[in-house]
């Protein structure tokens, strides 16, 4: 089976409502000269139709460096736009079946799903996804709770997909991450509200990259 996430990445999770006055695709912009390998869109507050326009603009920025582009939540936005892939949360999956959005998708496609437990990650690594986020690690202004670093090493060790942490990593963080073995560190405030989105992104694709090296 192709890899279709490859370990070592930097994923960065758009959010225009963390940016502002930047646009999300002056960030991503800055974000892919600074080394990210990644780029989901996800604008809460958006209409389908600017999500639509948001997306083509994207989906064109992120191809021509080579960028995986990932559409939050909606398989059938994903598919018009030409994305590489969705991603799913838990409430997605009481929406579409991970089966149904493959056939919608294609197998040549992504898809992630998020995990905020043990639980959950077990139940969807039998599904038919390409990579599991887990998540909120640290405290983040978007949710009422976060898991912290216990299970980090367990999921690790059951994982037979590539593993995406998330929530609230930063540049004084993901160190700890990183030293339990973490290889995939997604981020959304860390880059989106920086004065210098290519130098933020460029550090932590370093920190990444130290430790792919062993330094």
């Amino acid at each position: 089976m192709m890899i279709k996430i490859k370990d070592y990445s930097l994923y960065l999770v758009t959010g225009e409502e963390c940016s502002s006055p930047k646009k999300t695709a002056e960030v991503v912009r800055d974000a892919i000269l600074g080394g990210v390998d990644i780029v989901q869109m996800r604008e809460k507050n958006k209409e389908k139709n600017e999500l639509r326009k948001i997306g083509k603009e994207l989906v064109n920025l992120c191809r021509e460096n080579n960028v995986t582009f990932i559409v939050n939540d909606d398989p059938f936005l994903a598919k018009e736009v030409n994305a590489d892939g969705v991603h799913l949360g838990q409430e997605d999956l009481k929406q579409y079946s991970v089966d149904q959005v493959r056939s919608i998708l294609g197998n040549e496609k992504i898809i992630g799903i998020s995990t905020h437990s043990m639980d959950q990650f077990q139940n969807a690594q039998s599904k038919d996804c390409d990579y599991l986020a887990f998540g909120p690690i640290f405290y983040t202004k978007t949710k009422d709770y976060f898991i912290g670093l216990d299970d980090v090493e367990s999921i690790l060790k059951i994982a037979q997909k590539p593993v995406i942490f998330i929530g609230g990593i930063n540049l004084k963080n993901i160190d700890s991450l990183l030293e339990r073995g973490a290889k995939n560190i997604a981020v959304i405030r860390c880059i989106v509200e920086s004065d210098n989105v290519i130098e933020r992104t460029r550090v932590l694709k370093g920190k990444i990259k130290s430790f792919q090296k062993g330094l």
